[in-house]
């Protein structure tokens, strides 16, 4: 179960003012997901799902973290993008 200061950080995440490039923006959802989720599972996307394969390859990145490491990360990660984009 996520904690409050996760929760929050999701939030912050949510309220950013200006996007975040892409690459941040997919590392913000590989650590979200392998907070909340764990290791990804899942199948792979096809090959005309660029967005989904790129998603599924950021998320599986993370598959040596811990949920509660990746939750970590997510925290000092939103709190770094804070300062550019909040």
């Amino acid at each position: 179960m996520p904690s409050a200061a996760f929760d929050t950080a999701a939030a912050d995440a949510k309220a950013f003012t200006k996007k975040p490039s892409d690459a941040q923006l997919l590392e913000l959802y590989a650590l979200f997901k392998q907070a909340t989720v764990g290791v990804n599972e899942t199948v792979r996307p096809g090959f005309l799902d660029l967005a989904g394969k790129a998603k599924w390859d950021a998320w599986t990145s993370k598959k040596e973290l811990t949920p509660a490491q990746a939750e970590a990360a997510y925290i000092a990660y939103v709190a770094e993008l804070k300062k550019d984009f909040a």
